[in-house]
Parts: C-alpha cells; sequence; structure tokens
C-alpha cells in the first residue's frame, strides 16, 4: 500500500487513527497495540500476501533468537542469528546476482531463479540484527512479543526506513496510552505529511518522467540532455526519499511516535563527510556502529580506518542493490570519503580560509589604541572573509552536487554500460538544442493552462519555460531553501500556511492516479 494512494489516504489510516486512539481512550494500550500490529501486517501484506509470511516468519526467527540470548548472551548463537538473517536476505537479493556473476566468471549456464524482492527486506533486516546484536551486548531488556512484532512492523517506516533502533521506539510502544493526546503533535504531523506527499508527487514524479526519458533514449540524447538527465535524476530521487520520509515522520507524529530523521537537507552539504551525516542518516548509523568500529573504527591507524571506511561505503552500494554499478557508486563515495577524511586531517579540520579570517593582519596589529580605526580594519576584514567565505562554500556546495550526482547515474542505471553512455553523452555528446521531447516531460496541465493564458505558448522557447522554472524551483528547495521540518516550525499554523498546505493536499490527491512508487521501495 502507497502513503500517496486513495486507499491508505481514505480508508487505512482514518480507520488506524479512530481504532488507535479509540482504544488508548478506553484504557487499552496493549490491544491498541496490537491493533496496531494487525494494521501494519495489513499495510505490508496488500502489496503481496507472500511478502507478509515471509516478514512474519522473520520476527518469529529473530524473537526466538532474542530469548534465548536474553538467557545466555552465548557467540554460537549470536553468529546463527545474524548469520541466518544475512542469508534469508542473500536468497532472496543477492542469489541471482551471484549466479549471474558465476556464469559470466566460469563461462557456466546455472539458470537465474528470478527471485522475487520482497518490499523492504533490508529494512527490517538490518533493523532486526541490530535488535539480535544489542541483546547478545545486553543493550536489550526484556521485550514482549507485541512490542517486537509491531517495532519490526510499524508501517510508516517498514518499507523504506529509517531503521531504527529499539532504544528509540520500544520506549515509546510502552507508554502508549500514558500521556495525554497532544494535539499540537498531530497537527505538526499532518503538515509533515502533506509536505512530504507534495513533494513526492509533485516534484519527485515530475523530475523522474524527464529522468526515466533521458534514460531510455540514451543514444539520441545531446549533450546538454545528458546533463539535464542527471540532474533531474538527482532532484528526483531527493525529493522522492525526503518526500517519504516526510511522510513517516508525519504519520508517526500522528500516531504520537517520534521517528528518527533520516534526511537533512544533504544537497547542502559541503562536502562528502557532511553529506553521509544527511543523507539515510539510520543507515549511516548502523554501519558506524555494526561494522566500523567492530572492524576497528579508527583506533588502529590512518591507514586501517581508510581501509574501514571503503569497506562501508562498499557493503553499503551492495546494500543499496544487488549489481556491480552499486559498488561502483559506493566505492565513488568511499573514494571521496576518504580523501575527503585525510585532507581534513592534514589541516586539522579548519580551512585556510577560517585560518586566515581568524589572524589579524599587521595593519590591525599596528593599529594601536585607536578604537575607530580597529574597528574599521576590523569590519573590512571581516567583511571580506563573509564574502569569500560565502564564495567558497557555494562552490564547494555545487561541486560536491555535481559529483553525488555523476555517482548517482551508477545507482540509477540497469548497469556499467549504460551509465557510462550516459557519462559519454554528458561530455562527449553533440552541441544541439535539448530535445522538445524532454521538454515535454514538464508540460503539466495547469502550469501549462497559465501559459497558455498569459501567451507565452506562441514563444519559440515556450515549450522549456515550464523545465527551466520547475529546475529552478526544484534546485532551490534542495540546496537552499528550508526543508519541511524547518517550514513546519515556522508556520505556527497561520491563516496561510494552513491555505497553502490545504492547496497542496488537494493537488496532491487529484494527481494519485499518475504517480509512482517510492524509489527506495527497490531497496
Amino acid at each position: 500500500m502507497l502513503f500517496n494512494s486513495y486507499i491508505f489516504v481514505f480508508i487505512f489510516f482514518p480507520l488506524c487513527l479512530l481504532g488507535y486512539y479509540g482504544l488508548l481512550h478506553g484504557q487499552r494500550p496493549q490491544a491498541a497495540k496490537l491493533f496496531l500490529t494487525f494494521m501494519s501486517f495489513w499495510f505490508y501484506g496488500y502489496f503481496n500476501l507472500s511478502y507478509l509470511l515471509i516478514m512474519v516468519g522473520s520476527i518469529a526467527f529473530n524473537y526466538i533468537f532474542h530469548l534465548l540470548l536474553s538467557k545466555k548472551p552465548d557467540k554460537k548463537l549470536i553468529f546463527l542469528a545474524v548469520a541466518g538473517n544475512l542469508g534469508i536476505l542473500f536468497y532472496f537479493k543477492y542469489f541471482d546476482f551471484f549466479l549471474s556473476t558465476v556464469n559470466t566468471v566460469f563461462q557456466s549456464s546455472f539458470a537465474l531463479r528470478g527471485i522475487l524482492l520482497p518490499l523492504g527486506i533490508s529494512f527490517f533486516t538490518f533493523q532486526q540484527i541490530s535488535f539480535v546484536v544489542d541483546t547478545y551486548r545486553g543493550e536489550v531488556q526484556n521485550c514482549s512479543l507485541i512490542d517486537y512484532a509491531l517495532f519490526v512492523s510499524f508501517f510508516p517506516q517498514l518499507i523504506a526506513g529509517p531503521i531504527v533502533n529499539h532504544g528509540e521506539m520500544l520506549p515509546q510502544f510502552r507508554k502508549a496510552g500514558q500521556d495525554e493526546v497532544r494535539w499540537e503533535q498531530i497537527a505538526e504531523g499532518f503538515g509533515l505529511f502533506i509536505l512530504g506527499m507534495a513533494k513526492k508527487v509533485l516534484i519527485a514524479d515530475t523530475f523522474g518522467a524527464g529522468a526515466d526519458y533521458g534514460y531510455d533514449n540514451i543514444a539520441f540524447l545531446g549533450r546538454m540532455d545528458a546533463v539535464l538527465v542527471i540532474v533531474f535524476y538527482a532532484l528526483q530521487l531527493y525529493f522522492d526519499f525526503s518526500g517519504y520520509c516526510d511522510m513517516a515522520r508525519g504519520i508517526g507524529k500522528m500516531l504520537g511516535i517520534e521517528i528518527p530523521v533520516n534526511f537533512d537537507s544533504p544537497y547542502k552539504a559541503t562536502n562528502i563527510v557532511e553529506f553521509w551525516k544527511r543523507w539515510h542518516i539510520t543507515l549511516n548509523r548502523f554501519f558506524t556502529k555494526y561494522v566500523y568500529i567492530p572492524l576497528g573504527g579508527n583506533r588502529k591507524g590512518a591507514a586501517r580506518m581508510y581501509l574501514n571506511l571503503m569497506i562501508v561505503f562498499l557493503l553499503s552500494g551492495l546494500w543499496h542493490g544487488a549489481g556491480w554499478n552499486y559498488l561502483v557508486w559506493g566505492a565513488m563515495h568511499g573514494v571521496l570519503y576518504v580523501v575527503t577524511r585525510f585532507w581534513q586531517r592534514m589541516i586539522g579540520g579548519r580551512g585556510a580560509l577560517q585560518k586566515q579570517c581568524g589572524r589579524r593582519d599587521s595593519k590591525e596589529e599596528n593599529a594601536g589604541n585607536d578604537s575607530s580605526v580597529i574597528n574599521n580594519i576590523v569590519e573590512r576584514t571581516s567583511l571580506g572573509c563573509r564574502i569569500r567565505a560565502s564564495i567558497m562554500t557555494l562552490l564547494s556546495q555545487v561541486l560536491l552536487f555535481a559529483y553525488v550526482s555523476i555517482a548517482w547515474v551508477y545507482f540509477r542505471a540497469q548497469d556499467i554500460a549504460q551509465a557510462n553512455s550516459l557519462l559519454a553523452a554528458a561530455i562527449k555528446g553533440n552541441l544541439q538544442k535539448i530535445s522538445l521531447d524532454l521538454a515535454e516531460c514538464f508540460r503539466l496541465d495547469e502550469f501549462w493552462y497559465v501559459i497558455k493564458i498569459l501567451h507565452l505558448d506562441n514563444m519559440a522557447y515556450s515549450r522549456y519555460i515550464l523545465m527551466a522554472g520547475i529546475l529552478a524551483a526544484g534546485l532551490y528547495l534542495s540546496m537552499a531553501g528550508p526543508n519541511a521540518a524547518q517550514r513546519m516550525e515556522r508556520s505556527r499554523f497561520r491563516a496561510g500556511s494552513v491555505f497553502v498546505l490545504a492547496v497542496l493536499m488537494v493537488w496532491s490527491i487529484l494527481s494519485f492516479s499518475g504517480v509512482s512508487t517510492f524509489l527506495y521501495f527497490n531497496f
């Protein structure tokens, strides 16, 4: 079931809210949690009943190990638990990739199984691995089956994250019904849900149309077409993933549950280290705690730290998909991350510009006690540094966005060859006018009607007006504007904000028939 669907908005979630709060109001918290678990099962099983059976089996498997490890934290048991989870994930997600690789290397002819990938299996598998490992470490207290089943299956974060941990979710489930209903939290959640829905339905899918056209017609793309397609996908993925995260957090808030932030304006980052503190935050947290630190982290010298970082990024690439192109994507991020960390260590975490701005120049030192002279010099120095710092920040942000967008090509492409073809078109393609067919992907009826009213449709470049406007809006919202959470904090539900939210909600719902699934459903 999609968040951006009629059945979810008009049937599923209203029933969920009424049933959950009705049971809590009747002082039946255990029944309320059981009801929420049942609704989560319905949400997941709606896609495919076999998915639900796999998830329920996974919950039972891990809960048994939780009980065993709670009594005796045995190394053999934790090995079996982790190996079992990874084995299930390997079979469903990587077995065909493994067979195809064997066939390529050894010229064999093993038949691929065509295994259907259960939605969200990477997310709920990693979530349960962290749970059983923390049980082994003694970090998890006794957990009831109802709480555990809800912890794993809680529908807002089940399909595409975040990868939550027990410490931030189980205490909230256990407190269900103990606190009074916070209407302000529900209203904020509703606003977040609408903004996330608008990101997905109105923005992400619009850029997605341009990206899909480009990847389907690489052979016919000119140089500018290819560059635009690369940018379109970077923006599609941003608004798709951040839209899902906003909707998930909004649903959680409406149910009185705080879901951790998983997405914090990553395209505002000025280096790759900062980017990974903002993009898929909980996946980064998982790999740091359960892979990077156990490998030694930064405790065994710089060379070992850089190796550990590369291992983490290669595993991150493999986690996202079974294909060599995902490994290339992970390697590209890993290499830049290692280079950035090396540079930060070399300069001690401070940029040359900051050091320069932090020093008093000789004129200031020789100015004596004349306060007016000192103030003028400091003001000029401060202004100059601020201007240079702003320029360097903007340049760093743009260069990082360009690098990340190029890496996304391998993330989006079917294989390495297709990715290389698109990048070759962007570098060596013909310098021709932007494809009219590409521009037509942005011809939204609601905006095109306005263009016709203003009699702009007869202009030579009228077909490109919408594409340029939507692209500019997308770049501003992702790289400079406040994100959805910040907008909700500022809105305070004034009349203007409520009107905008109402318009976005109606507009999004009317656009449901043309939307696609969330991109991260594939991972």
